[in-house]
């Protein structure tokens, strides 16, 4: 017995340190794991493995070449655990993948690349209303290295699935090595924006047309409308503008772990990020604009609703100042007792009255 007890002690270090370099492999515990969605190996642009643990694939890099490309969705501190550790990543990057809600950004950490990027879905309305959600947003970030990208997404948008077999059927470009990986999702989100500034402009002309309407500038328009699209407005533009320096940064400073071959795509990303860039700047200032002439119009319909008030109000005064006179009870007023001086004051009152009206009428009171 105490032979199998001290031979027990000296296994249990050996088990506890294999262990903490692959307690994440689906092998083991299943749940640890759950996060991943894809994990794969790529060497000279074809994919030589199909799903694997991250610990396999980053085995097999070792031992044959090649990258390793790890996909995974909303993972919890447990589950990126073992990935962190497995492949280096720095606490402070692993913390923003974990909690997400990142501004767009480009770190570096020794020998990784750190990049966030925001996601932007356009939701589909059949009509814009003061509540409607017009762009729904999510996050994309990678983890780059000499050898491996780890991509960690949130939210229900912008899936990497398609891309992954878009790549693969593009050996040439995915030979490039994990840089490849990162320009192709960085080209990807930003595409994505691109059509989304399409749909929202739709929005805003929808938005525009209706305020000069003829009916819309009677009623003063709907400032609850366009207050919303461009809070939405405001959410595109949180996703768009902090990109612009990591782009430019990876498409003209020489980085050891981004292609010069690749680089030169980031140029064509960059350029594209730009313009959107400049809509999304001039969707606001339109915007203003649009609420300003809203609230021009709201404020020259209570101008003309008092202005009619104030003419009716000037008409009906003279009746009431004719009738305030002739009501006063003194003994000797003129016409008192004449027989057609009661017609005489109505016909008298009837024209100046319709005579004020008109006068209204030509100055465009009325």
């Amino acid at each position: 017995m105490s032979m199998i007890r001290d031979l027990r002690a000296a296994v249990r270090p050996a088990l506890r340190r294999s262990r903490t370099a692959s307690d994440y492999d689906a092998t083991r515990d299943p749940s640890v794991t759950s996060a991943v969605v894809d994990c794969g190996v790529y060497r000279d642009g074809k994919r030589v493995s199909e799903h694997v643990s991250p610990a396999k694939a980053m085995e097999r890099v070792r031992e044959e070449g090649g990258f390793a490309w790890i996909g995974l969705h909303e993972p919890t501190e447990r589950e990126f655990a073992g990935i962190a550790q497995e492949f280096g990543l720095h606490p402070l990057a692993v913390e923003d993948a974990v909690q997400a809600h990142q501004r767009p950004k480009l770190e570096r950490y020794d020998d990784t690349l750190f990049t966030v990027f925001k996601t932007i879905h356009y939701v589909e309305h059949v009509e814009l209303t003061s509540t409607s959600e017009v762009v729904e947003t999510g996050e994309v970030m990678c983890f780059t290295g000499r050898n491996f990208i780890v991509t960690v997404r949130h939210g229900g948008q912008g899936s990497l699935r398609a891309l992954r077999h878009r790549l693969q059927q593009d050996p040439e470009l995915l030979a490039k090595g994990p840089s490849a990986v990162l320009h192709a999702i960085a080209d990807q989100v930003v595409d994505g924006y691109l059509a989304v500034a399409d749909a929202v402009q739709d929005d805003i002309d929808e938005v525009e047309i209706d305020v000069f309407s003829a009916a819309t500038s009677r009623r003063g328009g709907d400032a609850g409308r366009i207050y919303q699209l461009k809070r939405e407005v405001l959410e595109f533009k949180r996703a768009v503008s902090p990109l612009l320096r990591p782009m430019q940064l990876l498409s003209e400073r020489p980085m050891r772990l981004v292609d010069p071959d690749i680089q030169k795509y980031f140029r064509d990303v960059a350029d594209h990020l730009a313009r959107v860039s400049e809509q999304v700047l001039a969707f606001d200032d339109l915007l203003n604009s649009i609420l300003q002439a809203n609230l021009a119009q709201a404020t020259v319909a209570q101008n003309e609703d008092m202005r009619k008030i104030t003419s009716w109000a000037a008409i009906f005064a003279v009746p009431t100042m004719i009738a305030g006179i002739y009501g006063m009870n003194f003994d000797y007023m003129p016409e008192l007792r004449w027989k057609f001086g009661y017609p005489t004051v109505l016909v008298v009152t009837v024209g100046i009255c319709f005579a004020i009206h008109r006068g209204f009428k030509r100055n465009g009171w009325l």
